[in-house]
């Protein structure tokens, strides 16, 4: 009935290269790859088979040069959302495609997260989404707006080969249609300094340590430093509390918060909402966590109060991880990695595996085609990806991976093992990692019951019942 993750979602290439590297930081990587043309086979003896190649390669690339020269200006336009790192690391693969393509011209934008998506409404109202964007589990509120890729796949106008079937698969629907290609494999987990745990006398959190032991440790390091004990979880509040908590309770995939069609709710009884909402309430109330206001000081992960030395620990997706180890190693601090507490030590671990985000092309789109071979490339391109490193998740295609094993930083080995441990746990049989369209409103209702609860406002019971109906209208 159940199944180890990486038995069959991630295949053996993964496997083994979890269990020794990993990519996501702002630093670059210098693995190489046998060029393109094929000529890093030698042929000993073979002069003339060598001056063939030669002759060969040099053909091909000034067909393609004349190629690119000779095609129609193409000016696309690009959006996603992150922190500094990746918009800079972005940009640098952007201005390598344009140098490749000089026939394309990407004008982009970049967000913090919520900007991203109020601008994103704005241009779906007005039919003018960019033509090629970012999108993550939320994907269903902007259906209507995506492009497939299955037509530039199966017409070979884009060569997803390198890519696993299964990777393709967790960026597809339930009819099989690809939504877009993932930007990484990704998962959650609570990033925590390890000097500020010494320093109050916390035990360093254990592979199956519980939400009664999070709210412990915060409690202790904001007394004994003075800091936050716990950051502020932001809009991660409702994965945490929500996705994550209810499916941790009974026993493995017995309990879901929406059920796996997407058709209504996936629990009975709103209560078991209650305990992760009190816990949350008191760690603000007691000042261990950052209440609305000094929340709203979070503007990306690398502003987060962990970085900045004001928190000893926080909620992370650990594709971010290796940006804010590096950052807080230059200060002299030490960040580690440990799994989502548990409702129970021996209950469901709760993480998954799935993808980070992916990017999509627009129906808006004038030219889907060329919006179509940017991603593929984006994805595939062992030379953008030595740009991009991993930043975004581990990367989903095969010769991109061993590219980036051969060079890594503190903080991606850590990752790349954190991931390889969360794929040993034990999962359901079936997981649906999507969103039902109005989730949104949900999730914002949802963190301002925590703040009334804090306020006096209303009980945790009311908050557990409010959001609860919130979540069940949805499909009335």
């Amino acid at each position: 009935m159940f199944k180890k993750f990486l038995a069959t979602v991630l295949s053996a290439s993964l496997i083994m290269g979890l269990c020794a590297c990993s990519g996501a930081s702002s630093e670059t990587a210098a693995g190489s790859a046998p060029a393109a043309d094929g000529s890093a086979v030698e042929a000993a003896g073979d002069t003339a088979g060598e001056e063939k190649v030669t002759e060969t390669a040099a053909a091909e690339t000034e067909k393609e040069e004349e190629s690119a020269e000779s095609a129609e200006p193409v000016t696309l336009r690009m959006a996603w959302w992150g922190s500094q790192t990746r918009h800079d690391i972005t940009v640098a693969a952007i201005e390598l495609y344009e140098q490749e393509h000089p026939n394309v011209t990407i004008e982009y934008e970049f967000f913090d997260f919520d900007n991203y998506f109020t601008k994103l409404k704005t241009l779906v109202a007005s039919d003018q989404v960019w033509d090629i964007f970012q999108l993550g589990g939320n994907f269903p509120e902007y259906i209507d707006k995506i492009c497939y890729m299955n037509e530039f796949i199966d017409s070979g106008l884009i060569d997803v080969s390198d890519i696993p079937e299964t990777y393709l698969k967790i960026t597809q629907d339930t009819a099989g249609n690809q939504i877009g290609l993932s930007n990484g494999l990704n998962t959650y987990g609570i990033a925590y300094d390890v000097d500020m745990f010494n320093e109050a006398g916390v035990p360093l959190p254990a592979e199956n340590w519980t939400w009664d032991d999070y709210k412990d440790a915060a409690l202790k390091i904001s007394e004994a430093t003075g800091h936050f004990g716990s950051s502020g979880l932001a809009s991660s509040e409702f994965i945490a509390g929500c996705s994550t908590y209810i499916g941790q309770q009974g026993s493995v995939g017995q309990y879901g918060f929406f059920n796996l069609d997407l058709t209504g709710m996936g629990f009975e009884d709103a209560q078991m909402l209650t305990p992760y909402i009190q816990m949350r309430a008191d760690l603000i109330k007691a000042g261990a966590s950052p209440d609305a206001g000094a929340e709203m000081e979070i503007t990306n992960i690398e502003n987060d109060f962990l970085v900045t030395g004001e928190a000893g620990m926080t909620w992370v997706a650990v594709n971010q991880f290796p940006t804010i180890y590096d950052i807080c190693k230059e200060e002299g601090r030490t960040l580690a990695l440990a799994t989502i507490p548990r409702v129970k030590p021996d209950g469901p671990a709760g993480a998954v595996i799935q993808s980070s985000q992916m990017l999509c092309v627009s129906k808006d789109s004038q030219y889907k085609e060329e919006a179509a071979k940017f991603i593929a490339w984006f994805q595939t391109s062992v030379e953008c990806n030595k740009i991009l490193n991993g930043e975004r998740g581990i990367p989903v295609a095969d010769s991109v991976r061993a590219a980036l094993e051969e060079n890594l930083t503190e903080g991606q080995q850590i990752m790349y093992d954190y991931v390889s441990l969360v794929g040993t746990f034990e999962t359901p049989e079936k997981v649906n990692v999507l969103s039902p369209d109005g989730q949104d409103q949900v999730v914002d209702n949802y963190r301002n019951y925590i703040q009334q609860v804090v306020s006096g406002e209303i009980t945790a019971e009311e908050a557990a019942d409010k959001t609860y109906a919130d979540a069940k209208a949805i499909f009335q």
